[in-house]
């Protein structure tokens, strides 16, 4: 069995806990997921299966779209939900739809972001929550994120009360931490704040729409029908250059041998470009030689010949 699986994680649920119930529902070892998901976030996990393990960094490179909630009036240590509270402050003033959004749209473009002490980073070897979890403070490296779209989906023109909450939808680069960008929501509004939901909707151009539930994957892993509603390897990769090859060089692919650059694809830099074969089957990923500029090498091969199995 091999393809990109679309799980609708479920809440409570960390992702390496979504692989191993996965591993547990089809008997295989060689699964992955393509990028963390807190367990209070809920929405798009691609897990790869068999061959499709190699391919787990193109898919966790791809933009992702969110819709969650910020919830203004206290802060929390995990930024989210499930953290002690750290900081109150009642709000007392009424806030304006156009102040919601005129924040928004300050945040869209480039941003520069630290990362949570709660989080994956790792700092010296650690991750940084296990710092977190000992009471330690250590610095973070800050990283510049994108954000694409940031658009305010609740419809009230004015917003009231000692705690005032809205929901939101983000369309991000990889690496943004969208509890993050709710406290920063907070702090340009006055106030101390928080995630309070979290639903990722879309992974590049996975969308909510087609993830199964786990339910759904164990009764077609029981009727033998699961690979059919696996995505393919080729769907994950529609966003890099294609150079389709014939028989002859399809061996040598698979063997990693070094190409010609067609004159068509000599204008990418540092793209990875996608070799397929005749039947649009991806076998390998190419990138422009180092030294040599006419050549392409190997990066990834995803098939293997006859000849060395």
């Amino acid at each position: 069995m091999e393809g990109i699986l679309l799980l609708n994680k479920p809440k409570g649920m960390t992702s390496h806990d979504c692989v191993f119930k996965v591993r547990k529902l089809i008997k295989m070892k060689k699964v992955g997921h393509t990028g963390t998901l807190d367990p209070d976030v809920t929405g798009v996990l691609p897990i790869c299966i068999g061959r499709a393990t190699k391919i787990v960094e193109y898919i966790t490179a791809a933009e992702k779209t969110y819709e969650g909630e910020v919830t203004l009036g206290y802060s929390t240590t995990t930024e989210d939900a499930s953290g002690e509270v750290v900081s109150t402050k009642k709000v007392d003033r009424t806030i304006s739809r156009a102040d919601i959004e005129q924040v928004l749209q300050s945040m869209c473009g480039e941003l520069v972001q630290t990362p949570p002490m709660f989080s994956a980073v790792k700092v010296n070897g650690k991750r940084l929550y296990e710092y977190a979890r000992a009471g330690i403070e250590v610095e973070r490296p800050s990283r510049t994120i994108k954000i694409k779209e940031f658009v305010l989906l609740d419809d009230r023109e004015i917003f009231e009360g000692e705690q005032i909450s809205f929901r939101f939808r983000v369309t991000c680069s990889k690496g943004t931490y969208v509890r993050t960008l709710a406290v920063m929501i907070g702090e340009q509004l006055g106030y101390p704040s928080h995630m309070s939901d979290l639903m990722r909707t879309a992974s590049g151009q996975y969308t909510i729409d087609h993830c199964l539930s786990f339910e759904e994957i164990e009764e077609m892993a029981e009727s033998q029908i699961l690979e059919k509603n696996l995505q393919s390897i080729e769907s994950a990769l529609f966003h890099l250059p294609k150079y389709k090859i014939n028989d002859t060089v399809a061996v040598k692919v698979m063997n990693g041998a070094v190409l010609e650059i067609p004159t068509e694809l000599q204008g990418i830099q540092n793209q990875p470009i996608c070799i397929i074969d005749k039947n649009d089957k991806c076998l390998a990923l190419y990138a422009r030689h180092q030294t040599k500029n006419h050549l392409m090498k190997p990066v990834k091969v995803l098939a293997i010949s006859s000849q060395n199995q």
